[in-house]
């Protein structure tokens, strides 16, 4: 009988559904955030968030201008002055500016109205809004674009966490929804972080592309003005320029590559999700979720629905609807500066980035949170017959053709259901069977003793699990370090950035 507290008559029920009788604690406050902050107003600044972007790329390129003498430093130096200003206002002087070609040229149009034209107006000397623009998306995608990183970065931390603590977890391994072969739960989520890793390495490759710097293809063919790309590389944490002036400007492949990359890791956060949903079913009862990672329901008592994994399942897919909006786009353009490239296509990019880090984020609750129920997994493995592939195979090496002792394991199955007995009972009333059985222990059908023989092929016996979870875990250590370097360079760079304009405008 529960022993937990009642709401005794008269008394007042909690009617924000924190406490619903059934359940007891408020659903997790990251996963809170997920599902439920898309009611409330958001926080998006689009013409801010640009302006900050542009003139980013502005102060390096100032910077570098007033460096190679193209700029007169004075000039440089005022303009970086009043940017800066601009900055520390949040822009306020130009957000309200008619943009009838565009938000660069109002806001470039009130430095010169600030500055005149011969100190606002060479600005965008060597440079054209087509190598400007491609050069602030990738600095754009760079803080989404780690977020989610880091957040699949740690998901396959817990896995592989999780994935030792419960490595002696015996449960059914399924195939067509049926039980197969004995495992453990250790091994299952060992198998997911091996997968979780490769869209890792792939999201990284596809973060290489972001870490050229477009700076000086200006249209589409370069400059006669002797910029220096490098520079303004090295200023903004790029790890080199543009070799190609077209391609500078004509690709955003790095969009659909992260989108694609993404887009795998989706299909298998919802995969990952529909094992979960069903393991965590009254029918089968192989995992127990706390409260703070179910809901109720609005009439009925007592249900606990593990909700949130209904939310991977379909925020998962937000990467693969980018991609197709995406690729779709671009298709349509012509290989130089497009609209339907820069703008129409990359668009898709933000949501599908962010729904796959959501979508990480609630399955790494649900893994973390996630208790198997040890009994309940290993008698589902049991009752299974998940030995029975083992018991052919005892068979094989015992000098039996492989068909033949799958034929007669069948048998021994049916005739374990027909009597309602054990199958290492079974095995040893069958004839044909019962010889090799006599040499075995008792419990040698016991999955767990199954499970520890299957040491070939990457099983979950033997040295393999050792074996997978160190490879895993090198592999993730080696993650981190390219990704904690690329992060570094991008903060080293914005402090470098500051500094060498500090120099600018002191020196004029």
């Amino acid at each position: 009988m529960s022993t937990a507290p009642h709401t005794a008559p008269g008394t007042t029920v909690d009617a924000g559904g924190v406490d619903t009788g059934r359940l007891r604690t408020a659903l997790d406050a990251r996963a809170h955030r997920i599902v439920y902050d898309q009611y409330r107003p958001g926080a998006d600044d689009p013409i801010g968030q640009e302006l900050r972007l542009i003139s980013e790329v502005d102060r390096a390129h100032l910077v570098m201008l007033a460096e190679r003498g193209i700029v007169d430093a004075s000039r440089a130096g005022a303009l970086l002055d009043t940017i800066d200003a601009l900055r520390a206002d949040d822009f306020a002087a130009v957000r309200d500016r008619p943009m009838p070609r565009g938000l660069y040229l109002a806001y470039e149009g009130w430095l010169v109205d600030r500055l005149g034209q011969r100190t606002g107006g060479v600005l965008h000397t060597g440079r054209s809004r087509n190598d400007l623009n491609a050069t602030t998306v990738r600095l754009r995608v760079r803080a989404p674009y780690a977020r989610l990183l880091a957040e699949i970065l740690e998901l396959a931390e817990v896995l592989l966490d999780r994935a030792e603590r419960f490595r002696d977890v015996t449960m059914p391994a399924y195939t067509h929804g049926q039980p197969a072969v004995p495992i453990s739960y250790g091994h299952y989520l060992c198998g997911v972080a091996g997968a979780v890793l490769r869209s890792v390495e792939a999201l990284l490759d596809a973060g290489r592309e972001i870490d050229v710097n477009p700076l000086g293809a200006g249209a589409v063919g370069g400059t006669s003005v002797p910029v220096d790309p490098g520079r303004t590389a090295e200023l903004l944490g790029f790890a080199g320029a543009a070799p190609n002036s077209v391609d500078a400007v004509a690709s955003r492949d790095f969009a659909l590559r992260m989108l694609s990359a993404a887009a795998v890791l989706g299909v298998l956060m919802a995969r990952i999700a529909r094992d979960l949903t069903w393991w965590t079913t009254e029918e089968f009862g192989l995992l127990r979720m706390a409260d703070d990672l179910v809901g109720s329901s609005s009439m009925m008592p007592q249900k606990r629905n593990p909700f949130l994994l209904e939310h991977i399942q379909g925020r998962s897919s937000a990467a693969l609807a980018g991609f197709t909006g995406a690729a779709t786009a671009m298709s349509t353009a012509g290989y130089t500066n497009a609209i339907a490239v820069g703008t129409e296509a990359v668009r898709h990019l933000w949501p599908g980035l962010a729904g796959t880090e959501e979508a990480a984020t609630l399955l790494r609750l649900v893994v973390a949170g996630a208790e198997p129920d040890r009994e309940r997994m290993r008698a589902r493995a049991r009752d299974g017959f998940t030995s029975a592939t083992y018991l052919a195979e005892r068979l094989v090496v015992d000098g039996m053709p492989f068909r033949t002792a799958h034929h007669l394991v069948g048998e021994t199955v049916l005739a374990a259901l027909d009597g309602d007995l054990p199958l290492s009972e079974a095995a040893r009333t069958q004839p044909a069977v019962a010889g090799a059985a006599a040499g075995y222990p008792a419990d040698w059908l016991d999955p767990e003793t199954v499970a520890a023989a299957c040491a070939h092929g990457g099983g979950p016996g033997g040295t393999a699990p050792d074996a997978a979870l160190t490879r895993a875990r090198s592999e993730l250590a080696l993650s981190r370090t390219e990704f904690d370097a690329r992060r570094a360079r991008w903060d080293a760079a914005a402090a470098r950035l500051t500094d060498e304009v500090t120099k600018v405008m002191t020196d004029r």
